[in-house]
């Protein structure tokens, strides 16, 4: 159970933060780049959910959820140690519903015929936002995977999870169709 009664405790202020295990290391540390931008691709999802309802929305609250296990997962070294033993860790099963939940909405999509660009409605626009920031986050769980051992599970999750927010933000412009890539449209 988290319990916050202080927002600030000032142990930070020479630049240093503690991890989950404890240990302190630099604010720029890519393990806090890391969890640092799954924080700010859950932010994004946030925004773009003042701008969906239902079924999507609901997806997208489980996926903010899911955010939070994963910078959970992140902040707590696998270093063999007790801290780690008993760390939240993303699970396969949490990969395993977003493929269930990509592949939900796509059924209710058409085959794309040109790249999409970021548009449409609030939803989509928001959403492809929060695809790109999740890239960005995958590309630094990937970097911190190749100094340190993560599990397979959560490299898939940021993977997995820029692929449902594509869909999810096509999903948020079934009703109006997709913005499509014209390929050389302004060329003169």
């Amino acid at each position: 159970m988290v319990v916050l009664n202080r927002i600030y405790t000032r142990t930070g202020d020479k630049g240093d933060t503690a991890l989950g295990s404890g240990k302190r290391v630099p604010k720029h540390d890519l393990r806090i780049e890391a969890y640092g931008t799954v924080d700010e691709a859950n932010a994004c999802v946030g925004v773009a959910r003042l701008s969906t309802t239902g079924e999507l929305d609901q997806m997208l609250a489980r996926v903010q959820n899911d955010l939070f296990d994963l910078g959970a997962d992140l902040c707590v070294p696998e270093d063999g140690g007790e801290i780690a033993a008993k760390a939240l860790r993303i699970s396969d099963a949490q990969v395993e519903r977003l493929e269930r939940e990509i592949d939900a909405m796509n059924e209710k999509l058409q085959p794309l015929r040109s790249f999409v660009l970021p548009g449409g409605t609030p939803a989509a626009a928001n959403l492809h936002v929060a695809r790109t920031v999740c890239r960005r986050a995958e590309r630094v769980i990937v970097k911190l995977a190749e100094s340190e051992a993560l599990s397979s599970a959560t490299v898939k999750y940021a993977n997995r999870l820029s692929d449902f927010l594509f869909v999810a933000a096509r999903f948020a412009n079934l009703s109006t169709g997709d913005v499509l890539w014209v390929p050389g449209a302004n060329r003169g």
